[in-house]
C-alpha cells in the first residue's frame, strides 16, 4: 500500500460510506413511504410525450415495464427509481476509487476495489430488501448498481490515466 494520505482522499472515503448509509435507510423504508407516482400524477396531469412514451415497452426482471400495464405516473417513477440506482452507485464507485486510489499499489488494484466494493454492497443492500415490506430484492438492479458503480469508476480512471500520460510528455 502507498503511504500517502491526505484529507481529501479520506474525504472521498468518508462520503462513500455516507452513500452506504443512505442507502442502507433507504432500503429500510417499505415503498409506499417512497414512492412519488403521486406527486408525478399531479405534475405531470397532462400526461406529456404520452403518445411518444405509449411505444415504450420492455420486460425487467420478468415484469413488463410500459405505460398499458402500470399506468403513466408509475411508469415514469420506474425509471426515475432505476435512475437513482443507477446514479447513486455512480458516485458510490467514484467516491471509493477517488480515495483508494492514492492509498493502493497501484490505480487498477484501487479499480479493482473500488467496484467489488460497490458491486458487493449493491448485492447487500438487495438482500437487505428482503427483510422490508413492499421490497422486493431483484438481481437485476445489483446489474443496474454495479454498472453504474463501473461507470463512475471508469470515468475517472481514464481521466487519471490521460492525465498521467499528458505530464509524462
Amino acid at each position: 500500500m502507498k503511504k500517502k494520505t491526505s484529507s481529501k482522499e479520506n474525504l472521498f472515503i468518508l462520503l462513500a460510506i455516507l452513500i452506504m448509509v443512505i442507502l442502507f435507510y433507504s432500503s429500510s423504508q417499505p415503498y409506499s413511504k417512497q414512492t412519488v407516482a403521486p406527486m408525478l400524477e399531479t405534475l405531470l396531469k397532462n400526461e406529456p410525450l404520452k403518445d411518444l412514451l405509449s411505444t415504450v415497452h420492455f420486460n425487467y426482471a420478468g415484469s413488463e415495464v410500459s405505460i398499458a400495464t402500470k399506468g403513466y405516473s408509475h411508469f415514469v417513477e420506474f425509471f426515475i427509481r432505476k435512475g437513482a440506482h443507477f446514479g447513486t452507485y455512480f458516485l458510490l464507485g467514484l467516491f471509493w476509487f477517488l480515495g483508494l486510489k492514492d492509498k493502493m499499489r497501484s490505480t487498477e488494484l484501487a479499480f479493482l476495489i473500488s467496484w467489488l466494493l460497490a458491486a458487493g454492497y449493491a448485492a447487500f443492500d438487495e438482500f437487505h430488501q428482503s427483510f422490508t415490506a413492499e421490497r422486493t430484492p431483484l438481481f437485476q438492479d445489483v446489474i443496474l448498481d454495479s454498472v453504474g458503480a463501473l461507470t463512475g469508476i471508469l470515468i475517472v480512471y481514464l481521466f487519471v490515466r490521460l492525465r498521467k500520460n499528458r505530464k509524462r510528455k
